[in-house]
């Protein structure tokens, strides 16, 4: 994006730098890297970067809404509607592509949205180390609105922890230890003090939640929720788990039901030039050419169930097409120039909502790699130069 940044790294690149980086990321917790990271970070000047910002500032326009909640009663499953929702969630991340437009110009595309978190304490320490190997100018960052490593860690610590002790914290996921992403659960304990628990080891008594924390019956007063609830309909050996339909004296950061409601559901309702044009399956008005869209199921998880190459006997297909989306294709941009084919990029956003905020605040960021169909491992395999990264933007 920054190309005399690009041609300054790729000139300076060697495999030892590279080796020496990795060994300084794995180190953070042994074992817990479970994916690729790539070879580069991304340089983005402060034109692209508020393009971005500016795109959310419209979205987030919608999503403060006072009507939302009704706009997107339909999102939540009803199976999978959790007691005690709050106003809104403590995190928000939006997802762009960096594409060409028809005119042949760099602009995003918005791909997906969530509310709900994403690597936040991870990228905390990768940034930091990339930031040292790319030898990254200090006009550059990877942290938004005057945030630095200091003031995110202190924020973060006070949406997650709150006024409880650390001990009466948890993060819940399901068999953390089977995650891709579980560094983040360990960088997490290391800056929060707080624990991992499968939700197999979470116990009830009455409305009470609690833990075994090293022997000690722990009594669990805010769960840092990392659980993706129609994902656990394909897990099996949950038969013991407590009922999470049932409301519990606890509170959670963010609340289950803002995983659906901030998401691809959320897509057909924006309207901006960097936000693909999206209709509900079911609302679809006129014939559009297929070749031009996505399919997508509202509810699916990873990318499992996108139909690229669309055709009529798919739409067919489709049992329930309310919950389905058309969203229209982007051109990904071949845009980071690599040592063989040059890569695509998508980059995550990560914003804060602390009480009191009439809106959310964009923080931090991270950015993935591909020079596959889509992002993602599966469409990646045996190529350099693709995977988890961090974009740097240029300080305005």
């Amino acid at each position: 994006m920054e190309r005399s940044l690009r041609q300054e790294f790729n000139k300076n690149f060697t495999e030892e730098k590279y080796k020496a980086y990795m060994a300084e990321i794995e180190a953070l917790h042994p074992g817990a890297l479970d994916f690729r990271n790539a070879e580069t970070p991304i340089f983005i000047n402060k034109d692209f970067k508020n393009k971005m910002l500016g795109a959310c500032e419209d979205i987030i326009d919608v999503i403060t809404t006072p009507g939302f909640k009704k706009l997107t009663e339909r999102s939540i499953p009803d199976d999978l509607k959790i007691p005690g929702e709050d106003s809104h969630p403590q995190f928000v991340v939006f997802d762009f592509g960096i594409c060409k437009n028809d005119n042949g110009d760099m602009e995003p595309q918005l791909i997906e949205m969530q509310g709900f978190p994403t690597l936040y304490a991870f990228q905390a320490f990768h940034s930091e180390i990339t930031a040292r190997y790319a030898n990254v100018p200090g006009n550059y960052s990877p942290y938004l609105n005057g945030y630095d490593k200091a003031s995110y860690i202190n924020d973060l610590k006070e949406i997650i922890v709150g006024n409880h002790a650390a001990e009466e914290v948890i993060l819940l996921e399901i068999f953390p230890e089977k995650q891709k992403t579980r560094i983040d659960f360990y960088c997490t304990e290391t800056l929060l003090g707080i624990k991992t628990v499968c939700l197999t080891s979470l116990k009830s008594d009455g409305n009470i939640l609690y833990y075994d924390n090293n022997g000690k019956k722990t009594v669990v007063k805010r769960i840092y929720n990392r659980l993706i609830f129609d994902d656990l309909q394909q897990q099996e050996g949950l038969e013991g788990i407590i009922d999470l339909n049932k409301k519990y004296e606890v509170e959670w950061v963010p609340h289950p039901n803002w995983f659906y409601r901030i998401s691809k559901f959320t897509l057909p309702f924006i309207q901006n030039r960097y936000v693909p044009e999206t209709f509900f399956l079911n609302e679809l008005k006129q014939p559009v050419n297929l070749e031009e869209y996505v399919l997508k199921p509202l509810f699916s998880f990873a990318g499992m169930g996108v139909v690229i190459d669309v055709t009529a006997e798919d739409i067919n297909q489709v049992q329930h097409p309310e919950n389905w989306i058309l969203q229209r294709k982007v051109n990904y941009a071949s845009i980071i120039e690599t040592m063989d084919e040059p890569a695509k990029a998508e980059i995550r956003l990560f914003y804060f909502w602390k009480e009191g905020w009439e809106r959310p605040v964009a923080v931090h960021n991270l950015a993935r790699l591909s020079k596959g169909k889509m992002i993602g491992t599966r469409y990646n395999k045996d190529k350099s130069w693709v995977g988890g990264s961090v974009a740097f933007f240029e300080n305005d």
